[in-house]
C-alpha cells in the first residue's frame, strides 16, 4: 500500500440528486469518488444527467439532496472554497470574441486574483502547451472552433486548479480537430498530474482519455469501472446475429437452447451474444442448428457501445 492508496478522494459524491421545477429528476442519487490525478469520465447521451452533475460539482446548480465534496469542501455549504480549487470548461463558449486570446487569459487571471507576475508565467506556459503562440494576439473572433476550444481550456488553467471539469470538450468539432484536442487533453494529464473530470458521448474519447468511466442513463450511474473492465465483462468476443423478424423471439429461442446466456441482448433486428466460455465458431454452429431466420452473422471484439447497449437498450450515438 502506498500513501496514495490511503489518501481521501479529491471528489466525493454521495446520493447526489437534482430535481428541477415541474418534477424533472435529472440526477437520481448517484455515488462516486475520484482520486487525485485521475481522469474520470461521465459517459452518456444528451439528457443522461452528465451536465447537471458537472453543474452541481462546480456550484452553478444547487443540489436537491445528497452531498458532493471537492478537496474536502462541500459544494453546498462551502461553495467559494470548492470553486477555488476547481475550474470548468462548459459546452458553450465563454471567451470574449472581440478581445485577443492573451487579453482573455489576462482578464481571467485577474478575476481569480492571480498575481501579475505569476499570471504572466502561467499564461506563457499554457500558450506554449496548447499551441496558441501564433494566434494568441489575434481577436478570438478570428479563431477556428478548435482554436477557440484550446483557448478556453488554457483559460481554465490560469488559476492553477486542482480539479479541471471539461463538459463535452470536443462537441461540434470536426473529426480531425477533435482528435487533436483529445491529444492536447491527454498531454495535460501527463504533464501536470491534474485531476480531470470529462463528460462525453464520444466512445473513443472516453476510452482514450479516462482511467475510469461512469456510464449514466436517465439520471443514474448504471456502471462504473475502467474502460477495459467494462468491455471485458462482455467477454473476449461477441457474436452478432441479424434476423428477419422479431429479435427478442430469436433471443428467447437461443436462451431456451442454451446458446445464449443472461448477458445476451436484442436491439432492433440484432441479437448480440457475449462469448465467455466458447469460441465464435462453436457459437455460430450452434445458432445455425436452430434454423432461425438469420440474415447475417459474425463475430467481433466488444466496444463501449456494446456496454451501453446492454445496460440501456440504446446506442449511445443514436441517443446523443
Amino acid at each position: 500500500m502506498t500513501n496514495a492508496d490511503h489518501a481521501p478522494p479529491i471528489i466525493d459524491v454521495r446520493r447526489l440528486r437534482k430535481t428541477y421545477p415541474g418534477g424533472v429528476e435529472a440526477v437520481k442519487e448517484i455515488d462516486f469518488t475520484v482520486a487525485a490525478g485521475e481522469v474520470f469520465g461521465l459517459l452518456g447521451p444528451n439528457g443522461a444527467g452528465k451536465s447537471t452533475t458537472i453543474g452541481m460539482l462546480t456550484t452553478t446548480i444547487a443540489p436537491t439532496a445528497g452531498s458532493a465534496r471537492l478537496a474536502g469542501f462541500d459544494v453546498s455549504r462551502e461553495p467559494l472554497a470548492a470553486r477555488g480549487v476547481s475550474s470548468v470548461v462548459f459546452q458553450d463558449p465563454v471567451v470574449d470574441r472581440p478581445l485577443t486570446g492573451r487579453r482573455n487569459l489576462e482578464l481571467h487571471a485577474r478575476l481569480w486574483g492571480v498575481a501579475p507576475a505569476v499570471a504572466g508565467t502561467r499564461i506563457a506556459e499554457t500558450v506554449a502547451a496548447f499551441g496558441l503562440g501564433e494566434i494568441v494576439d489575434r481577436p478570438v473572433g478570428t479563431y477556428s472552433g478548435g482554436q477557440r476550444r484550446r483557448l478556453e481550456i488554457a483559460r481554465a488553467l490560469v488559476s492553477d486548479p486542482r480539479v479541471l471539469f471539461l463538459d463535452e470538450p470536443t462537441v461540434g468539432l470536426d473529426p480531425r480537430i477533435r482528435h487533436e484536442l483529445i491529444d492536447v487533453i491527454g498531454g495535460l494529464r501527463v504533464r501536470t498530474g491534474m485531476t480531470i473530470v470529462v463528460t462525453t458521448h464520444y466512445l473513443d474519447e472516453a476510452e482514450r482519455l479516462c482511467d475510469r468511466i461512469a456510464v449514466m442513463h436517465l439520471g443514474r450511474i448504471v456502471a462504473l469501472d475502467t474502460p477495459a473492465a467494462l468491455m471485458a465483462a462482455l467477454g473476449g468476443e461477441l457474436v452478432e446475429v441479424r434476423v428477419d423478424g422479431d429479435a427478442e423471439a430469436a433471443l428467447a429461442v437461443m436462451r431456451a437452447d442454451g446458446v445464449a446466456g443472461n448477458g445476451a441482448f436484442a436491439i432492433g433486428s440484432t441479437v448480440t451474444l457475449p462469448l465467455h466460455d466458447r469460441g465464435p465458431g462453436d457459437a455460430i454452429a450452434a445458432i445455425d442448428l436452430l434454423r432461425l431466420p438469420v440474415t447475417a452473422i459474425g463475430s467481433r471484439r466488444p466496444t463501449l457501445d456494446d456496454v451501453y447497449l446492454r445496460l440501456t437498450g440504446d446506442r449511445i450515438s443514436a441517443a446523443a
